[in-house]
Protein backbone atom coordinates (compact mmCIF):
# COMPACT_ATOMS: atom_id res chain seq x y z
CA UNK A 1 0.00 0.00 0.00
CA UNK A 2 1.30 3.41 -0.97
CA UNK A 3 0.28 6.87 0.18
CA UNK A 4 -2.89 8.04 -1.59
CA UNK A 5 -0.96 10.78 -3.43
CA UNK A 6 1.58 8.26 -4.71
CA UNK A 7 -1.26 6.01 -5.86
CA UNK A 8 -2.98 8.98 -7.52
CA UNK A 9 0.17 9.72 -9.55
CA UNK A 10 0.55 6.03 -10.49
CA UNK A 11 -3.09 6.03 -11.67
CA UNK A 12 -2.46 9.24 -13.65
CA UNK A 13 0.60 7.67 -15.30
CA UNK A 14 -1.40 4.56 -16.20
CA UNK A 15 -4.20 6.68 -17.68
CA UNK A 16 -1.66 8.18 -20.09
CA UNK A 17 -0.07 4.91 -21.19
CA UNK A 18 -2.16 4.41 -24.31
CA UNK A 19 -1.57 1.65 -26.83
CA UNK A 20 2.23 1.68 -26.57
CA UNK A 21 2.10 1.07 -22.82
CA UNK A 22 4.25 4.11 -22.11
CA UNK A 23 3.27 7.77 -21.87
CA UNK A 24 5.07 10.30 -24.05
CA UNK A 25 6.28 13.49 -22.35
CA UNK A 26 3.86 15.56 -24.45
CA UNK A 27 0.96 13.59 -22.91
CA UNK A 28 1.90 14.62 -19.35
CA UNK A 29 0.00 17.75 -18.32
CA UNK A 30 0.85 19.10 -14.85
CA UNK A 31 -2.50 20.93 -14.70
CA UNK A 32 -4.11 17.48 -14.50
CA UNK A 33 -2.33 16.86 -11.18
CA UNK A 34 -2.03 20.48 -10.03
CA UNK A 35 -2.32 19.66 -6.31
CA UNK A 36 0.66 17.32 -6.59
CA UNK A 37 2.76 19.52 -8.90
CA UNK A 38 4.86 21.01 -6.04
CA UNK A 39 5.90 17.45 -5.13
CA UNK A 40 6.57 16.37 -8.72
CA UNK A 41 9.86 16.17 -10.59
CA UNK A 42 11.14 14.94 -13.95
CA UNK A 43 14.43 13.13 -14.43
CA UNK A 44 16.22 12.77 -17.73
CA UNK A 45 18.48 9.89 -18.67
CA UNK A 46 21.79 10.59 -20.35
CA UNK A 47 23.26 7.12 -19.72
CA UNK A 48 22.88 4.32 -17.22
CA UNK A 49 23.61 5.94 -13.86
CA UNK A 50 23.21 9.52 -15.10
CA UNK A 51 19.71 10.89 -14.40
CA UNK A 52 19.78 14.70 -14.30
CA UNK A 53 16.87 16.52 -12.68
CA UNK A 54 15.12 18.34 -15.52
CA UNK A 55 12.26 19.88 -13.51
CA UNK A 56 11.38 19.95 -9.84
CA UNK A 57 8.37 21.26 -7.99
CA UNK A 58 8.52 23.83 -5.23
CA UNK A 59 8.36 21.34 -2.36
CA UNK A 60 11.24 19.30 -3.78
CA UNK A 61 13.46 22.40 -4.06
CA UNK A 62 12.35 23.64 -0.66
CA UNK A 63 13.20 20.35 1.07
CA UNK A 64 16.73 20.46 -0.36
CA UNK A 65 16.97 24.28 -0.03
CA UNK A 66 18.36 24.51 -3.57
CA UNK A 67 17.50 24.14 -7.21
CA UNK A 68 18.26 20.57 -8.24
CA UNK A 69 18.02 21.10 -12.01
CA UNK A 70 20.94 19.55 -13.84
CA UNK A 71 22.13 17.55 -10.82
CA UNK A 72 22.37 13.76 -11.17
CA UNK A 73 19.56 12.50 -8.94
CA UNK A 74 21.61 9.49 -7.85
CA UNK A 75 24.11 11.84 -6.17
CA UNK A 76 21.42 12.62 -3.57
CA UNK A 77 21.28 8.96 -2.50
CA UNK A 78 23.49 6.99 -0.14
CA UNK A 79 26.12 4.91 -1.98
CA UNK A 80 24.36 1.56 -1.45
CA UNK A 81 20.98 3.01 -2.42
CA UNK A 82 22.35 4.48 -5.65
CA UNK A 83 22.91 1.04 -7.12
CA UNK A 84 19.47 -0.21 -6.05
CA UNK A 85 17.65 2.82 -7.52
CA UNK A 86 19.76 2.77 -10.70
CA UNK A 87 18.89 -0.91 -11.19
CA UNK A 88 15.19 -0.15 -10.61
CA UNK A 89 15.24 2.76 -13.08
CA UNK A 90 16.93 0.68 -15.77
CA UNK A 91 14.47 -2.16 -15.15
CA UNK A 92 11.66 0.38 -15.39
CA UNK A 93 12.93 1.33 -18.84
CA UNK A 94 12.89 -2.27 -20.07
CA UNK A 95 9.56 -3.21 -18.49
CA UNK A 96 7.77 0.14 -18.29
CA UNK A 97 6.13 0.25 -14.90
CA UNK A 98 6.49 2.68 -12.00
CA UNK A 99 8.91 2.09 -9.15
CA UNK A 100 8.44 3.35 -5.57
CA UNK A 101 11.33 3.76 -3.15
CA UNK A 102 10.92 4.14 0.61
CA UNK A 103 13.46 6.69 1.79
CA UNK A 104 14.84 8.08 5.04
CA UNK A 105 15.76 11.66 4.15
CA UNK A 106 18.27 13.13 6.58
CA UNK A 107 18.95 16.70 7.57
CA UNK A 108 21.58 17.56 10.20
CA UNK A 109 19.22 16.78 13.10
CA UNK A 110 16.05 15.18 11.76
CA UNK A 111 14.77 12.39 9.54
CA UNK A 112 11.89 12.67 7.08
CA UNK A 113 10.27 9.52 5.73
CA UNK A 114 9.47 9.75 2.01
CA UNK A 115 7.99 7.69 -0.77
CA UNK A 116 9.67 8.48 -4.08
CA UNK A 117 7.85 7.50 -7.24
CA UNK A 118 9.69 7.03 -10.55
CA UNK A 119 7.43 6.40 -13.57
CA UNK A 120 9.10 6.03 -16.99
CA UNK A 121 8.01 8.30 -19.82
CA UNK A 122 9.26 8.65 -23.37
CA UNK A 123 10.78 11.94 -24.51
CA UNK A 124 9.11 11.28 -27.86
CA UNK A 125 7.91 8.19 -29.68
CA UNK A 126 10.22 5.38 -28.66
CA UNK A 127 12.17 4.35 -25.62
CA UNK A 128 11.72 5.78 -22.13
CA UNK A 129 14.37 8.42 -21.54
CA UNK A 130 12.67 10.31 -18.72
CA UNK A 131 10.96 9.61 -15.43
CA UNK A 132 8.01 11.40 -13.90
CA UNK A 133 8.52 11.45 -10.15
CA UNK A 134 6.85 12.38 -6.90
CA UNK A 135 8.25 13.22 -3.45
CA UNK A 136 5.61 12.09 -0.97
CA UNK A 137 6.39 12.87 2.68
CA UNK A 138 5.18 10.16 5.04
CA UNK A 139 6.27 11.89 8.25
CA UNK A 140 5.95 15.55 9.23
CA UNK A 141 7.98 17.95 7.10
CA UNK A 142 7.88 20.47 9.98
CA UNK A 143 10.34 18.26 11.91
CA UNK A 144 13.08 19.51 9.55
CA UNK A 145 12.65 23.12 10.66
CA UNK A 146 14.76 25.21 8.29
CA UNK A 147 17.34 22.50 7.68
CA UNK A 148 17.88 21.15 4.16
CA UNK A 149 17.88 17.48 3.34
CA UNK A 150 21.50 16.32 3.13
CA UNK A 151 21.19 12.74 1.95
CA UNK A 152 18.53 10.21 1.04
CA UNK A 153 18.94 6.68 2.43
CA UNK A 154 17.09 4.00 0.49
CA UNK A 155 15.21 1.58 2.76
CA UNK A 156 13.49 -0.45 0.04
CA UNK A 157 12.49 -0.29 -3.62
CA UNK A 158 9.31 -1.80 -5.04
CA UNK A 159 8.31 -2.34 -8.63
CA UNK A 160 4.66 -1.55 -9.23
CA UNK A 161 2.35 -3.53 -11.47
CA UNK A 162 2.34 -6.80 -13.36
CA UNK A 163 5.53 -6.10 -15.34
CA UNK A 164 7.50 -6.18 -12.09
CA UNK A 165 5.88 -9.16 -10.41
CA UNK A 166 7.93 -12.27 -9.84
CA UNK A 167 7.78 -14.53 -12.86
CA UNK A 168 7.58 -18.31 -12.82
CA UNK A 169 10.98 -19.96 -12.83
CA UNK A 170 11.98 -22.94 -14.96
CA UNK A 171 13.08 -26.03 -13.04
Amino acid sequence: MFHSNTQQMIDYWRSKCGVAGLPVRADIDPTEFAKLAPQAFVLGREASGVYPVRLSGGLVSELHRRDLRGRNFLSLLDPLGRHEVQTALETGRRRPEPVVARIDALSDTATLELELLFAPIAGGPGSPERFLGLYQPISLVAALGDEPLRQLFVREVHGVGPANEETNRLR
